[in-house]
């Protein structure tokens, strides 16, 4: 066995033995009578106005599909930035292609009214 796997053997097991035994301490240390103040529901304060089961518009959950669209897409264009010169011709087609993909989304969600809050 080589050096570097004997030290990355070492590190794993040192590793799971650390967490044992900060668990094994947490298990031990812990206090197992819960008040009635800490186990009670918490909304900011006060205490809950409704029911918890009360459903969430279809729009908030929409919304939220398309911010997190939006974010997936920086996360791809920040590569394509970091090699901007790396690409070449085709790399610089297919962004474009991508942003006018990403683009037409944004103009159809904004023409059926997908950004309006009511």
């Amino acid at each position: 066995m080589s050096i570097e796997l004997v030290s990355l053997l070492y590190i794993i097991i040192l590793s799971c033995l650390l967490s044992l035994i900060i668990l094994g301490a947490s298990l031990f240390l812990n206090k197992r009578n819960p008040e009635l103040q800490k186990t009670s529901i918490y909304e900011c304060g006060f205490d809950p106005f409704e029911s918890s089961r009360v459903p969430f518009s279809v729009r908030f959950f929409l919304v939220g599909i398309l911010f997190m669209i939006f974010d997936i897409e920086i996360s791809f264009l920040y590569p394509w930035a970091a090699s901007y010169g790396l690409i070449g011709l085709q790399g610089i087609i297919l962004i474009i292609i991508f942003l006018i993909i990403l683009t037409i989304g944004l103009i159809y969600e904004w023409a059926l009214g997908g950004l309006e809050w009511e």
